[in-house]
């Protein structure tokens, strides 16, 4: 039963979230302000202080230096988002309303696939790519993406398809309707909030990405995120130009959260209430 909160119930309670928000927005306070200054201004003892005066020399720098990266970056996200996005509701659609023997082991297998850390898996994953001539490329990238994220987009649509009634398979059946038919016509059109919900996980996971984009490709291929740790100096650190690397960095996941949060957050309540 909730009880009714005091007016010094809520201050206190306030009081106490602006605290712990004010500690996590802490970094960001300092990686906007270092990135606005300019270098001369930039030292451990002005960290805190806003800038004497905008400058915008460190974002100009940033994103020279990043350009290519980022249209990298975009070359490797897109069809390894969208790819894994397609197969992961495929597989959710056959693993959930397609038994056949053996189906839950498959699907066990699958799962399992989430918990292999990627460390285990670099020697031979680096020899299976030079062997296929993928090796130090971004389609071979999208290809370990596409099959890292099979596991959990296959959870995900498995998941949100075991709430779509068996009775509409079985109609789609009676009326001469196949496997791809009853796919295309009924579960791919009601999947949309789950699609969001996968492009979204599966693009902030795939932008983020530091070792096999630092280990599978060559200096032309590299993402973002590889490029983001090169813009550090061998002897002299341009603090403003990394800050205002991390910010271009940051950017792209951060728009997509801002655009499609309200759409992630029901995704992924959709289907999570049955009756």
């Amino acid at each position: 039963m909730n009880e009714k909160l005091t007016t010094t119930e809520k201050i206190i309670r306030y009081a106490v979230l602006l605290i712990f928000a004010l500690f996590f927005l802490l970094p960001m306070y300092v990686l906007l302000s270092t990135s606005l200054k300019s270098f001369s201004e930039v030292s451990i003892n002005t960290m805190w202080q806003l800038p004497t005066a905008l400058s915008f020399s460190g974002l100009r720098e940033a994103f020279k230096k990043l350009a290519p990266n980022i249209m990298n970056s975009f070359y490797l996200v897109i069809p390894a988002t969208i790819l894994s996005a397609l197969l992961g509701s495929l597989n959710g659609y056959v693993l959930s309303h397609w038994k056949f023997k053996g189906s839950d082991t498959l699907f066990a297998l699958i799962l399992f696939g989430m918990f292999i850390p990627y460390q285990s898996v670099l020697f031979p994953l680096v020899q299976f790519m030079q062997q296929i001539n993928l090796y130090g490329s971004i389609p071979g990238l999208i290809l370990v993406h596409v099959v890292y994220g099979l596991p959990i987009t296959t959870l995900m649509f498995r998941n949100y398809y075991q709430d779509v009634p068996e009775a509409l398979t079985e109609a789609a059946k009676v009326d001469g309707a196949n496997i791809f038919n009853i796919y295309r016509h009924i579960f791919f059109p009601i999947s949309i909030p789950s699609f969001v919900v996968v492009f979204i996980w599966q693009f902030t996971n795939i932008w983020n990405e530091f070792l096999f984009a630092v280990t599978l490709t060559n200096t032309q291929s590299q993402p973002i995120t590889v490029a983001l740790t090169n813009l550090a100096g061998s002897q002299v650190v341009e603090w403003n130009v990394q800050m205002s690397g991390a910010i271009i960095t940051a950017l792209p996941t951060l728009l997509v959260y801002i655009i499609f949060g309200r759409y992630f957050i029901k995704g992924m309540l959709a289907g999570s209430v049955k009756g």
